[in-house]
């Protein structure tokens, strides 16, 4: 009591938990790390939320579930043991990819008695009322819109490489023995590699004159020519590398 009068109990802030992610495939996502850990931070800040932890996910498919995704398990162990009582995502599609795992993750965190945020989307995701269809239909609209636009963008790589690869072009994968890649981006195609180089040639020319797969691979033992990823050259190593120049020969 002070004055006559009884004092207010300070109301305590709700406690949450910020989840990140970014997808194995950057070019999948458009909204990083940095951009997304701000964006919790400053719904936290201007909604009244004490922020635990942030946890991320890096390199993970939105398809996975938290089974396969150490910082959304995280999150909601963090739930679980009474840490937290909500987590807040920068943006729907930051906590799934796929529809089935957004409802999966999302029934989680409510069945946790938690509450879902996302930052970038207005706030609370709230869970499913009987008396508002709308509200389930159109969260459940923006899952399925996220997992069309990451199929979208996938098979536009996949096309992608497809051209790349038909015009003659490295697409993807190591490049053979010879060349590494040069370039960045959709220009990175293989140039030839000098040091490489020397030593096709000489098993080239060793080929021509008749030696066999084993006396090559003994020759370039002899002469100190190392092959890419052992310590000698075996028989085997000798023939693939004549098999691709073959190839690659007979494609141009």
């Amino acid at each position: 009591m002070v004055g006559g009068m009884t004092s207010a109990t300070p109301k305590s802030k709700p406690r949450s938990v910020g989840y990140v992610r970014v997808s194995g495939e950057a070019r999948l996502d458009g909204y990083g790390p940095q951009n997304q850990a701000t964006d919790i931070r400053k719904w936290a800040k201007a909604n009244g939320h004490q922020l635990v932890a942030i946890y991320h996910d890096d390199a993970k498919s939105g398809t996975l579930g938290p089974a396969d995704r150490p910082g959304l398990s995280a999150v909601l162990d963090s739930l679980h043991r009474g840490d937290a009582t909500g987590v807040i995502f920068g943006r729907l599609d930051r906590l799934a990819r796929a529809l089935a795992v957004q409802e999966g993750v999302l029934a989680s965190v409510w069945a946790l008695g938690g509450r879902a945020y996302a930052a970038a989307e207005g706030g609370e995701v709230h869970e499913d009322d009987p008396d508002d269809p709308m509200r389930t239909a159109m969260r459940q609209m923006r899952g399925v819109f996220s997992q069309l636009d990451r199929a979208q963008v996938v098979k536009r790589l996949r096309d992608g490489r497809r051209a790349k690869a038909d015009s003659g072009r490295k697409a993807t994968g190591a490049y053979r023995f010879g060349y590494a890649g040069e370039g960045k981006g959709r220009d990175r195609d293989a140039a030839p590699l000098d040091t490489e180089q020397v030593v096709l040639a000489r098993i080239l020319e060793l080929r021509s004159f008749g030696d066999s797969y084993r006396t090559i691979a003994e020759i370039l033992d002899a002469e100190g020519h190392r092959p890419r990823r052992a310590e000698t050259w075996s028989a085997m190593t000798v023939r693939n590398i004549v098999a691709r120049e073959q190839h690659q020969t007979r494609s141009a």
